[in-house]
């Protein structure tokens, strides 16, 4: 299964972003293939949290906008939303250890044990700090595209 990071999404979300048109045919191919694909509830929160940031953006996105947003996505019948059950604490401090990953890096492994623990294989994101998680395949579809 594949999993999208929070920058694809708030490139597909924002039209000011650079790569927004490859970032939203990325997630709708998705969407439309029918295969399962999966967003960790975090990646969601962050989306949020940096698209109505009145500080990155000139016209923040409004709580409507984020809402419609991702219940948009939410209505495709093949996505997972990858939520952090009770063991899932487990799994974070398992790849915590396995990583060295310590600071700012934590957040990433956050998505990095969602994904583990949801069987997630491939990661699609424009970060390159997943490449510590050496048992996840990361892949950038915007410089790649599936």
């Amino acid at each position: 299964m594949i999993a999208v990071d929070t920058n694809l999404l708030v490139y597909a979300h924002r039209p000011e972003c650079p790569l927004h048109d490859e970032a939203k045919s990325c997630i709708a191919g998705l969407a439309e293939s029918g295969r399962p694909f999966g967003i960790p509830i975090h990646c969601l929160v962050e989306f949020s949290g940096v698209v109505t940031h009145p500080k990155i953006w000139k016209q923040p996105s409004s709580s409507r906008e984020v809402a419609d947003q991702v219940s948009a996505w939410t209505e495709a019948p093949s996505l997972r939303l990858l939520a952090e059950e009770p063991p899932f604490w487990a799994v974070f401090i398992e790849t915590v250890a396995a990583a060295k990953v310590t600071a700012g890096a934590v957040h990433d492994a956050r998505i990095a044990a969602a994904c583990r623990y949801h069987g997630v294989t491939e990661l699609w994101t424009a970060d390159r700090d997943f490449s510590r998680f050496v048992w996840l395949r990361v892949r950038n579809p915007l410089l790649a595209p599936p």
